[in-house]
């Protein structure tokens, strides 16, 4: 009687190999494998975030097997160039996407290093969309390899819940694919993202309502939606590092330090996320670019052409209420080469300053001498305009900046683009450049 209660009292238990639901400890009773998730709220979540693990080098790992024990890293060989991004053995040594290759080489001597295809990897990024589509319509990309995903009320379609969908998911990538995933399943999108990243690769974490409190208090703030380093940084000259200091405040007291950005911590630090799953919209793109009268050379001259290029960007996102999520630099050498560098930001924006300020990360390991004939500047991945560009009191020096720019766009309104302009503007005010959206 006391073994029946206990069973029942057991958290359900999914085989991810089979995909039988049951509730018993040890291997799965159906197949005997030992691969199993387990989580009182198994059944009963539906708010997923799937990633790809270290997509670019699985996709050449898949393409050439001598290369599967290996460290592999994606990128220039040249020392000025960065790591695009690298697999999971190299990462063991250190090596991290966007570090400078020469510190990589340091770091993993013995890896082999490929330029990226990006052709192939789109290619299979959008393979990858279109397989999440035939679990439900509510996808929303994040970058070329990740996306949340709701799944609520599926379960009626694909007979079967969530979490039984997402384990089937994840085997069929592996078989039709190739490559592997990691997913996270919790009650909304915070969540689930902290819950992708938890056990990569080939990682299947669930966060409840039940836990979630307990998993959060000994993480870094900086696992939180929209705490990037320098604002993690000053937190932690306010003397909080950890989610669990921040459990402890009341939410009068982070409002008060931190205006409205101490909101979002007070409820993000008790997991609450009222996002919703938004399905990417009909514009997929905005951007700006501009074929130079002369090839340029250094970071000076292709730097001075990037600040109009990121206002026409702001502008057009303005009209059309749009921020984006991922900032896309181009160049185009004088072989006509195209080379693109894409950064996701810690929260939309539709403004121009923050999109230069990536520019300009971006552009400067490329500005290593070769000479280019094109640049340009783009934003994807919208995300509604009340997530964009809030007050943050953790950084008051980037909000003022931000709120000038808000001061002059209000004027702009009123009395025109020319009543105003930033003095990196004048120079260029009168240069042609070439706006393009693209649609789906």
């Amino acid at each position: 009687m006391a073994d029946a209660r206990e069973q029942e009292e057991a958290p359900t238990r999914l085989c991810r190999t089979c995909f039988h639901v049951h509730r018993e400890v040890g291997p799965c009773p159906a197949c005997g494998r030992p691969r199993q998730i387990s989580h009182p709220e198994l059944l009963s979540l539906s708010i997923a975030h799937i990633d790809c693990d270290a997509f670019y080098a699985s996709i050449e790992k898949r393409d050439n097997p001598e290369l599967a024990s290996k460290p592999l890293i994606i990128g220039g060989e040249s020392n000025r160039s960065v790591v695009s991004t690298c697999c999971y053995i190299a990462r063991m040594s250190g090596v991290r996407s966007a570090m400078p290759m020469y510190k990589a080489k340091q770091l993993c001597p013995d890896a082999v290093i490929i330029p990226p295809r990006m052709s192939l990897y789109r290619e299979i990024g959008h393979q990858m969309r279109a397989m999440m589509r035939d679990l439900t319509p509510l996808v929303e990309p994040l970058s070329i390899d990740e996306a949340f995903l709701d799944l609520a009320g599926t379960d009626r379609l694909h007979k079967a819940a969530p979490a039984i969908q997402l384990a089937r998911f994840a085997a069929r990538v592996e078989q039709e694919v190739g490559i592997t995933i990691s997913i996270g399943l919790a009650p909304n999108k915070f969540l689930a993202k902290l819950a992708s990243d938890m056990n990569k690769p080939r990682g299947f974490t669930v966060i409840g309502e039940s836990d979630k409190l307990a998993i959060l208090a000994p993480l870094p703030i900086s696992r939180i939606y929209g705490v990037g380093a320098k604002s993690a940084q000053t937190l932690a000259r306010d003397g909080l590092s950890e989610i669990r200091q921040l459990q402890a405040m009341d939410e009068g007291t982070l409002v008060r330090r931190y205006g409205e950005t101490g909101l979002r911590l007070y409820r993000l630090a008790r997991g609450i996320d009222s996002r919703k799953v938004s399905p990417e919209q009909t514009v997929k793109s905005v951007s700006s670019e501009r074929t130079l009268d002369r090839d340029l050379v250094t970071y000076d001259e292709l730097e001075a052409k990037l600040w109009r290029l990121s206002e026409n960007v702001s502008t057009d996102l303005k009209g059309k209420s749009l921020a984006g999520l991922t900032v896309t630099l181009k160049l185009k050498t004088s072989m006509h080469r195209t080379i693109t560098r894409s950064r996701t930001l810690d929260a939309p924006t539709q403004l121009a300053g923050p999109i230069f300020e990536v520019g300009q990360q971006l552009l400067r390991p490329l500005a290593d001498g070769t000479p280019y004939r094109l640049i340009g500047i783009g934003m994807s991945h919208f995300r509604p305009l009340t997530e964009a560009d809030q007050p943050d009191l953790i950084e008051p020096t980037r909000t003022k900046r931000n709120k000038a720019e808000q001061a002059m766009d209000s004027l702009k309104g009123r009395f025109g683009n020319s009543a105003i302009m930033k003095g990196r503007s004048i120079d260029g005010a009168k240069s042609a450049s070439t706006s393009h959206d693209k649609k789906r």
